[in-house]
């Protein structure tokens, strides 16, 4: 999206009388997890989250005072993946347009599909559907696959079909086909695309053709999303703000969507 673009969608999104955008006028919706004991990583990631208390309770000058170290790998929670976690000379983390971290999104419903089938890959299919009904996804967008996933966080084996440290090789769970992806990146151009399941790419995936042809693009990657049904088809803003991380291939996010009423 050229930055004229963006800042179009913003005004239209934000049209109001006054120079102050008036939160009483949406749902905020967090699509964030939290991060703690219980998050969720890859199976072959060396460690998970860790906090560490350096502090907690009365200091020496009579005030409270508390303060933690904190250290996580980048891919695991709620997290964003930057196009250089799959393409050599992709932007690392830090260097995303914000304007592709802040944009209209819409959502695309494949949870009775992936009911059926928890393999289910969403396809080109799905996303032209999807526009039949309501409209061509505009170039800039996030396009976030809506998969009901996130009702088995944080159960290991209910999220990711196996709970074996160490062994990827017996993931199940939703993902997009190459042919979705390649769809939307190559033909209409979205920023970002997003899920509520552990990657982008199918848990039986070996290739990570979702993450590849994406990448390949400039495309960022949103996963272990959650509250997507607190989200209508069209009309959102949503605003995925990565930890800014020099050189990074991803981070920890915080999603949120901003929902008229």
């Amino acid at each position: 999206m050229t930055q004229g673009l963006f800042a179009a969608a913003l005004l239209a999104f934000f049209s109001s009388q006054s120079a102050a955008i008036d939160l009483e006028a949406y749902r905020l919706v967090d699509l964030s997890h939290s991060y703690g004991a219980e998050t969720l990583y890859w199976p072959t990631s060396p460690s998970a989250f860790e906090k560490t208390e350096l502090a907690y309770g009365q200091s020496e000058g009579g005030y409270f005072y508390s303060a933690f170290t904190v250290c996580t790998p980048e891919h695991g929670g709620t997290h964003l993946d930057a196009p250089m976690h799959f393409a050599d000379g992709g932007a690392a983390t830090a260097d995303i347009p914000l304007e592709n971290l802040i944009a209209p999104a819409v959502v695309i419903d494949v949870t009775k599909q992936a009911e059926a089938d928890r393999d289910y890959l969403v396809s080109a299919d799905d996303v032209l559907e999807f526009e039949a009904a309501h409209g061509q996804i505009d170039s800039g967008s996030i396009v976030l696959a809506r998969t009901a996933w996130s009702k088995y966080w944080p159960s290991a084996i209910d999220y990711l079909g196996d709970d074996t440290p160490g062994d990827a090789s017996q993931l199940s769970f939703p993902g997009f086909g190459a042919d979705a992806v390649r769809l939307l990146a190559e033909d209409r151009g979205v920023a970002v695309i997003g899920i509520d399941t552990a990657s982008i790419d199918r848990g039986k995936s070996v290739d990570f053709m979702a993450h590849r042809v994406g990448a390949a693009q400039g495309v960022s990657n949103l996963e272990n999303l959650t509250n997507l049904d607190a989200l209508p088809p069209t009309g959102v803003l949503v605003l995925a703000l990565p930890m800014k991380i020099d050189g990074g291939s991803g981070g920890p996010v915080r999603v949120v969507a901003l929902v008229p009423r």
